[in-house]
């Protein structure tokens, strides 16, 4: 089986969707690590709940961010991780991350990529006045929302939509697309590792 470590800042509800349908049996991975640079955040105690080992860092503790990063991936091949899942985590990944788990490094992002990259991608999508916006999951690559697309779906902006009503939908979509494309996608690379070697 999969095993995957989920990455998340804040509070953590498409974390709690992949660990739900994990445990479940409904994908075929398991979620073995969850790792958020806020010591505090909701997300560390949702893993903790669902008996799920975490590891929680200060930026501001380190100097440079390859030490955190070389300390994350420790701790990720103490436990054998096979791919990486950020879901909220609010920080580029850098070179010391993408090295040791080059392609297997998968993030969500709420807008239909290349249109509204970076932060507040939902109220970007409803300023500019568009019909649709959507759900993008991709790889992970040195840029801000740049690496190649796996998945998309897209969602109908209506007239009367705000952030709230805009953000429920995203999140719906969200939280079935991602798990699902994690299992099967994840499932493929790891497939072809296999192979390779």
């Amino acid at each position: 089986m999969m095993k995957i470590a989920i990455f998340a800042s804040g509070t953590g509800t498409n974390a709690q969707a992949i660990i739900d349908q994990a445990q479940s049996g409904d994908i075929d991975v398991e979620v073995a690590l969850v790792v958020s640079d806020k010591p505090n955040s909701k997300a560390l105690i949702r893993a903790s709940s669902s008996s799920i080992a975490t590891f929680g860092f200060n930026p501001s503790n380190y100097t440079y961010k390859e030490e955190f990063e070389s300390d994350i991936v420790v701790e990720l091949q103490a436990r054998k991780i096979d791919l990486v899942v950020l879901a909220g985590y609010m920080r580029l990944i850098g070179p010391t991350l993408l090295s040791a788990y080059e392609g297997k490094i998968v993030n969500i992002h709420p807008s239909l990529l290349p249109n509204f990259p970076g932060l507040d991608a939902i109220g970007q999508a409803l300023r500019a006045g568009v019909s649709e916006t959507g759900v993008t999951i991709h790889e992970v690559d040195a840029g801000m929302d740049t690496g190649p697309i796996i998945a998309q779906e897209a969602i109908t902006i209506e007239q009367d939509d705000t952030i709230e009503t805009l953000t429920k939908k995203i999140q719906a979509v969200e939280h079935r697309l991602y798990p699902q494309t994690i299992a099967a996608w994840g499932n493929t690379i790891k497939l072809e590792g296999v192979k390779s070697k």
